[in-house]
């Protein structure tokens, strides 16, 4: 062992790196990887193709009480809500959730800001949020009737005990 120090900056090192990364073995690679993800896809097509094709030769037949089965009901035709309706007992999945969802806010914010009867007869109606909390706001809310020791302490009492420090 030597008790020699060297300095990081030798005048052969200089710091640095002085040599370039060449350009061909970058190219290279990158084309080595365009040729390994070609193979990679080539190869994994056609195990699926291979995959599906044992799957379908080893189908049980479809009951003859079935009537008008596709052949493939992953592929359904323009007619698909019709079919599911026909071929599949309720509760049915949801085929299309994000236009089913909006249909359900549209009705709600329909339901909210428009008036309806709810009750003819009784004449109970529906009317808009914003206008109710307008007459919530005019009318106030209402109040029950005072009972015993709650009615001898009357408004004054109150808004001077309030005020009180």
């Amino acid at each position: 062992m030597s008790n020699e120090t060297h300095p990081a900056n030798s005048p052969g090192n200089g710091g640095y790196e002085r040599q370039d990364v060449g350009v061909a073995p970058v190219v290279y690679f990158l084309l080595a990887l365009v040729v390994a993800g070609g193979l990679v896809h080539f190869v994994v097509s056609g195990l699926y193709s291979y995959m599906e094709r044992r799957s379908n030769s080893q189908q049980t037949p479809v009951s003859p009480l079935v009537t008008n089965a596709p052949a493939d009901t992953r592929h359904l035709s323009a007619d698909y809500r019709d079919y599911l309706k026909q071929n599949f007992p309720a509760p049915q999945l949801e085929i299309d959730e994000r236009n089913q969802l909006d249909r359900i806010r549209i009705d709600e914010a329909q339901t909210l800001s428009t008036y309806d009867w709810i009750d003819q007869k009784a004449g109970t109606v529906r009317i808009p949020i914003d206008r109710a909390m307008d007459l919530l706001a005019q009318r106030g809310l209402p109040v029950r009737a005072q009972s015993g020791a709650e009615a001898s302490v009357t408004k004054a009492q109150v808004t001077t005990k309030g005020n009180k420090k």
